[in-house]
């Protein structure tokens, strides 16, 4: 048989030898897969971080644009509350007929209430501490009540006012019951 020579039982071509170079490669592969791993895991945390920081960021600014508002909303009631003693004079000039004083103390009551200025409603009403001031007491009649009769505002003296939801200055009133 000439011509023809018998194939190697076995091709060191078909069989691997792990040889330096790939060994390294593996080994530098699962090196990589393991700082890129650990850069996900620290990504991960300073994403964490960040997200926190932001949040208490966005709290800090909430609280100090609230602060900055309830600041300026207790200086301008304080000017409100020194404008106070115009609209009693206006009310009382009204009160005693004197002319051409309604326009002006419509315009300016006008003006501050769009600002959160509020008069308070309080004839007829129960009397409340936080709102009225009660200057006098005027004892219940015989109704043939027990005695258990709710005191009843029943004379406003000077009207009270409420500044953006808080009390400016209470009503001056006289108390029924």
């Amino acid at each position: 048989m000439t011509g023809s020579h018998a194939p190697f039982p076995h091709d060191p071509a078909d069989t691997a030898v792990p040889s330096s170079s790939d060994e390294e490669e593996a080994a530098a592969e699962a090196a990589l897969e393991v700082d890129f791993a650990a850069l996900v895991k620290e990504n991960e945390e300073r994403l964490g971080q960040l997200q926190r920081l932001q949040a208490d960021f966005e709290n800090f600014r909430k609280q100090a644009q609230k602060r900055v508002g309830d600041e300026v909303d207790r200086s301008t009631g304080k000017f409100v509350e020194d404008l106070l003693p115009v609209l009693d004079a206006c009310e009382l000039a009204f009160a005693h007929g004197v002319d051409g004083i309604e326009p002006i103390w419509s315009a300016l009551l006008g003006a501050l209430r769009r600002h959160g200025l509020e008069p308070l409603d309080s004839l007829g009403v129960p009397f409340n501490p936080e709102q009225h001031e009660a200057v006098m007491h005027v004892p219940a009649g015989d109704d043939g009540d027990d005695g258990n009769v709710e005191p009843i505002v029943s004379d406003v003296m000077r009207t009270g006012y409420t500044w953006k939801g808080r009390v400016l200055r209470p009503a001056m009133v006289t108390v029924k019951g």
